[in-house]
């Protein structure tokens, strides 16, 4: 699997190593509110969810959920991907971050490479993104990204009502 960089990160393929990492991001407040639970609570859950959840589409298709390190110091501050997604007709583009790397340009620069790498690499012609109603920062970025706003939808065993974008 493939590392790719940008101006000041660096952004790699998930591996069970990353479990401490997605384990605390999966946990913040943040990350439930706005995309859910996981019930990620131990290295092992999130070894579990790594191997079942995101490996499998990275070795059958080549990408998917990647972290996102700062080229500076070395610290993973988030994670950015492109997923296969039950109830979502195209490839899901998706992205979550430590609060405290937020509003710094850091997912406009991951998500913009890996939607460009999707579509140039991977010959994805287009791809979608869901976000609940109140994540504002995140509509505002995937209008950044060239997605627009097509409709409300529920993915399937869901009660959430979510905005559905799709590249324009």
């Amino acid at each position: 699997m493939k590392t790719y960089e940008t101006e000041r990160l660096i952004i790699k393929p998930i591996t069970l190593d990353d479990a401490a990492f997605l384990l605390d991001l999966y946990n913040r407040p943040k990350f439930i509110q706005y995309i859910g639970d996981k019930n990620l609570r131990s290295i092992d859950d999130a070894q579990t969810y790594i191997q079942n959840r995101f490996l499998p589409q990275l070795e059958r298709s080549g990408f998917g959920n990647y972290t996102i390190t700062l080229k500076e110091n070395n610290e993973t501050i988030g994670a950015v991907g492109i997923f296969e997604r039950d109830g979502l007709p195209i490839m899901d583009i998706g992205y979550s971050f430590l609060e405290e790397y937020e509003g710094k340009g850091y997912a406009y620069e991951a998500a913009i490479k890996v939607k460009e790498i999707g579509m140039t690499d991977f010959g994805l012609e287009k791809l979608s993104a869901i976000t609940s109603k109140e994540n504002v920062a995140s509509q505002k970025l995937l209008g950044k990204l060239g997605l627009a706003y097509v409709k409300d939808i529920s993915l399937p065993n869901e009660d959430e009502v979510l905005m559905y974008f799709e590249t324009k």
